[in-house]
């Protein structure tokens, strides 16, 4: 199925946006076979699983297939199989990413790995958030393909695990193998935006703080040392700069206006203690700090940081254990990919898309730091996503993909101004 007239983009966007749709069974058949993979992470089930159904559709469709093998460091283990399945449409350098990740928090429901079909609605976990998203983005490059569209590049697609957890074994390794974001000119993640594209995503230092305490009978209290007062103790002064924090504003648009600010989550986690006759010995609690675009994500850390050494000289003795670091990162909504984007959210759907800072962390930071301008959009809904009904309506899966393909085919059409492929 080839068209004759690709050099006139516009007039066959028609045809694009036909080809997309034709293969509608396809996207909703390789949505649910993902779904069924319970893939959930922590702690990484099943990566293999996804990484072999991920692979056997590319192979399918004669798409390239490379898959790179997570490799944890010298000394360490991990038995997940985890790995990166890479494909690419188009030929040349300049590349623009479609990246999305096949984990997905783990389920809270019996058997809510298990897809359901119901009218033009895909239930479960992962449907969302963001194995839909997955399909989306593979169809429209496969659309791409059957259709010869002449590129000025390459569509790279990159399916990546570990997401959830800050990117360790996905994104992360890429990039510190070098393998992520080569001769990129823009990255576009199907996350479940709800309608919105996300331009922009909040950094986050994520620790584990136990702080140690001397266990004793209650009636020998005076032997013991309360780890879960030194604790009160370090949560007070934490709270202190959870409050300066606070006043600071992100200029990047948010809704509601009261998630613009800057934001520490002090106990997301918190355990002590074996009985209540015992002097707790030991006391673990969590922090979640997220730092708005504007910040500077060293001193924040520094900052944070600080507040452990204080107590520590004060006599509190613990340790602080790291479990997620990640960069904040913003996009403009003038570049031309995301005008192109914008401008085909509407074409498609009827609604000029919002462009909104998403409020937790987003992959599309890894892109930005390599100095391209990286968005979200994709067909779920943010709401239901780690939710124990998480769902996806069908349509929007198609819809995506349509989105995606007509994304690519402008922004990557041959000599064609950055101004008119946003016209496109």
């Amino acid at each position: 199925m080839r068209s004759k007239r690709w050099p006139d983009i516009a007039m066959n966007l028609t045809d694009l946006d036909a080809c997309v749709r034709s293969m509608r069974d396809e996207m909703i058949a390789f949505t649910t076979e993902l779904v069924a993979i319970a893939s959930e992470n922590p702690p990484g089930n099943a990566y293999p699983d996804c990484v072999r159904a991920i692979a056997s559709r590319l192979q399918a469709l004669d798409l390239s297939c490379e898959i790179v093998k997570y490799r944890p460091a010298q000394g360490t283990r991990d038995h997940s199989g985890a790995a990166v399945v890479l494909s690419s449409v188009g030929t040349g350098q300049r590349t623009l990413y479609f990246s999305g990740h096949y984990d997905v928090v783990p389920a809270t429901l019996a058997g809510q790995c298990a897809p359901v079909l119901k009218g033009k609605i895909l239930f479960g976990r992962g449907s969302a958030d963001m194995k839909s998203g997955l399909a989306s983005m593979l169809y429209a490059a496969v659309a791409l393909q059957r259709l010869q569209v002449p590129l000025d590049g390459r569509v790279g697609l990159v399916f990546v695990p570990d997401e959830e957890t800050g990117g360790h074994r996905g994104s992360r390794f890429l990039a510190a193998t070098k393998r992520l974001g080569t001769h990129g000119i823009g990255m576009l993640t199907p996350e479940p935006t709800s309608g919105i594209v996300w331009n922009a995503n909040r950094g986050a230092i994520t620790v584990r703080v136990t702080v140690h305490g001397r266990e004793a009978h209650v009636g020998l209290l005076h032997q013991g040392r309360n780890a879960f007062e030194d604790a009160i103790d370090v949560v007070t002064r934490l709270q202190r700069l959870a409050r300066r924090v606070a006043r600071r504003r992100t200029r990047f648009a948010v809704t509601p206006d009261a998630a613009r600010r800057s934001l520490m989550l002090i106990g997301g986690r918190v355990e002590a203690g074996s009985n209540f006759n015992v002097v707790p010995g030991r006391c673990v609690f969590t922090v979640d700090r997220r730092m708005n675009p504007e910040e500077d994500f060293e001193a924040e850390r520094r900052a944070l940081v600080a507040v452990f050494d204080e107590v520590r000289r004060d006599g509190v003795k613990l340790d602080v254990e790291v479990l997620q670091e990640g960069h904040a990162s913003g996009s403009a909504e003038t570049a031309p990919l995301a005008q192109a984007l914008a401008a085909h959210v509407r074409a498609v759907t009827g609604k000029a898309p919002r462009f909104e800072m998403c409020p937790g962390l987003l992959e599309i930071r890894f892109y930005a730091e390599r100095g391209m301008p990286a968005y979200a959009y994709g067909p779920g809904l943010l709401s239901i996503s780690h939710g124990p009904k998480e769902f996806v309506d069908t349509d929007r899966i198609v819809e995506c993909a349509v989105i995606y393909a007509r994304v690519a085919a402008s922004v990557l059409a041959p000599g064609v101004s950055d101004v008119d492929r946003t016209q496109l």
